[in-house]
Order: C-alpha cells, then structure tokens, then sequence
C-alpha cells in the first residue's frame, strides 16, 4: 500500500470530478488515499506520500496560478513521483488538426509546467491526464468573442464542452490512474 495525494484546483467542479475518480480507482487497489483541495495543500507535505497527483484548472494555456505556486514551492530533492491532471475549455489534441491546434494554443502549456517542474525538483514525473470541462459563463462569452466568433462553430463546440466531463472521461481519468499505480 502507498501512500497517495490527490490535490486539486477545481472552479466550476469539472477538476474535482477527475479528482475523484482518480481517487476512487487508488482506493479501490488498496492504497491510502488523501484528496484535498490545493488551497489545503503545501508543498512540504509532498514527501510524506509516495505519490503526488495535482489537477488544475487550465488558464490562459497553462495551470492556475494558486497550482503553479504550489509546484514551485516543492523542495528539490527526494520528493514522490508526481503526475498531473487538467481540465480544459478546448478540444482535446486529436487527429483533426484544427482541434489539435487549439489544443496546444489554449491548453499545451499544462503538460509542459507539469514536466519542468519535475526537472526543475528532480522529481519523477509519471503521467498527465486532461480532458474538456464544462468552462463558466465568463469563459464561455471569453471563447465565443475571442476564439470561436463563427456561429456554426461555436454551436457544435459550446454543445460539446457543456457535457464534460463525461462518464467516458472519468473512467479514462481511472484508467490513467490505474496505470500510473502499475508504476509504483
């Protein structure tokens, strides 16, 4: 049995939900569990826990900025393994190039914090998960002005985002998990 953190940042619930589902799926293969929201987290408590996995809300193309304090603020050294998680308002990068794109302009500075701050505190970074949630309303108006202006577009995203996280995405957020557990 490890022991695991799960701290999270979540402003309109879609982060806590992939937070929970993580968690679920490490209690489920037996390992102690502690899911916080980071605003409950410091960074000296990292090396208490054989693993640390931290969601974020994506702003601006990277975490929030209450994460980005927490990781930075975590010791150098012989910290846990660390993974991250986030959800976004953009399509997720798939094979349509266009979502692709907006993915890696809204969304690709996420994995890239995640990894230079394992580099940065020698820690082992084992994963990142991500997927689209339900932005709120400011965000959506934010989207629809500045990015998605289209009305034909923007009526097939904003059905789209509305709906996530889906259950797909929580048990895709499980599967992670379980894979990140294998590594322990």
């Amino acid at each position: 049995m490890k022991k695991i953190l799960i701290a999270y940042m979540s402003e309109t619930g879609n982060t806590k939900r992939v937070a929970e589902a993580i968690a679920d799926e490490a209690k489920e293969t037996g390992h102690d569990v502690t899911l916080a929201p980071v605003r409950e987290v410091t960074a000296d408590q990292f090396s208490s826990f054989d693993l640390v996995l931290v969601g974020s809300t994506c702003h601006s193309s990277d975490l929030a900025e209450p994460v980005k304090v927490l990781l930075n603020g975590i010791p150098a050294g012989d910290g846990p393994k660390l993974a991250g998680f986030v959800t976004h308002a953009t399509w997720s990068a798939s094979e349509d190039p266009v979502h692709r794109e907006m993915h890696e302009k809204w969304a690709g500075g996420c994995s890239k914090t995640f990894e230079r701050v394992a580099r940065e505190k020698g820690l082992s970074f084992e994963g990142y998960f991500n997927c689209m949630g339900a932005p709120n309303p400011g965000i959506e108006e934010f989207i629809h002005n500045t990015i998605i202006p289209d009305e034909a577009q923007w009526a097939e995203y904003i059905e789209e985002v509305r709906r996530h996280p889906t259950e797909e995405d929580l048990t895709d957020a499980r599967t992670f998990a379980r894979e990140i557990l294998s590594k322990l």
